[in-house]
């Protein structure tokens, strides 16, 4: 037992130098990909430590501290209501962060799987799902969205699902175009051959070809949930108050005190653009480093 758990931690010492090695070449050949690593590393530190590097509740009004400008006891002012304008930023980078994630691996993987099975089996399922999904994207992402959240009413897990949907078939067809070019390589025609279930191939000789691709995507449409996310609540459509979140601190009576309050503005548009900005970055230099093709540029 001895001699495995040494094995165990001499095995592990390489991975980390490995994996730290791996980063520091990413950083000297993508340096704006690590400048949104670093700004999307920043903006998960902030969600999780929210409740040590803020000094208030962000739900807690106090009418007697309302529209105080940027200071030393509150650093980025108050609201309308009085909440710390910092805090509800702290807080609302968890939502950007809860329905980005959530969003985008719900409906890439939905989309990455509907792509594979439609590359896979062809012929009628193919052209019918294919144009189930030219359907989808004729509408733009935030009208389908407000389609989506006007018929289930406000709630967390339903801008989810209404940022959810829209990413399906932008990842069924990245998925889709790789996986009809794998389904004809010689080991997954030898993998049928012997007799291999579809299931079988689809998962073990298929998917593992496609997971770039997706990936890339799915990096890219973090960027993209953010802004919808942001979209709805400034609509009055996505996360009902009091819950932080950045496109609904944009919102509501706000709106009225924009030129005597800038900060008001200022402060949660400056979030969102700079978080969206981050994920692009990242995913292009994902992109460059993942494509066969841009990995000499």
């Amino acid at each position: 037992m001895i001699e495995a758990a040494r094995s165990r931690q001499t095995g592990v010492a390489p991975r980390l130098r490995e994996i730290f090695k791996s980063t520091k070449t990413f950083f000297r050949r993508k340096p704006l990909g690590a400048i949104g690593g670093t700004i999307i590393f920043g903006m998960v530190l902030v969600a999780i430590f929210a409740p040590i590097v803020t000094f208030y509740e962000p739900t807690r009004t106090s009418f007697g501290n309302d529209l105080q400008s940027p200071s030393l006891t509150h650093w980025m002012g108050t609201d309308t209501w009085g909440r710390d304008v910092w805090t509800r930023i702290a807080y609302g980078a968890r939502i950007s962060l809860y329905v980005g994630l959530l969003s985008v691996a719900t409906g890439s993987l939905g989309g990455a799987f509907v792509g594979l099975v439609s590359a896979y089996y062809g012929g009628k399922l193919d052209a019918v799902i294919q144009r189930i999904m030219d359907s989808m994207m004729a509408i733009p992402t935030l009208i389908l969205a407000l389609a989506i959240m006007s018929a289930l009413g406000q709630s967390l897990n339903n801008v989810v699902l209404a940022i959810a949907i829209p990413q399906i078939p932008r990842a069924n067809r990245v998925v889709r175009s790789q996986a009809l070019a794998v389904k004809e390589s010689e080991y997954v025609l030898a993998a049928r051959a012997i007799g291999s279930s579809d299931m079988r191939v689809i998962l073990q000789h298929v998917m593992p070809q496609c997971v770039a691709p997706w990936l890339i995507i799915a990096t890219a449409g973090l960027g993209t949930a953010i802004i919808a996310e942001s979209g709805l609540s400034f609509l009055g459509l996505g996360v009902p108050e009091p819950t932080p979140s950045w496109g609904s601190m944009l919102t509501g009576r706000v709106r009225n005190y924009y030129a005597v309050a800038p900060w008001l503005a200022i402060w949660p548009g400056l979030a969102i653009s700079v978080a969206v900005y981050g994920f692009n970055l990242f995913g292009d230099a994902l992109r460059d480093v993942l494509d066969p093709r841009l990995r000499g540029t």
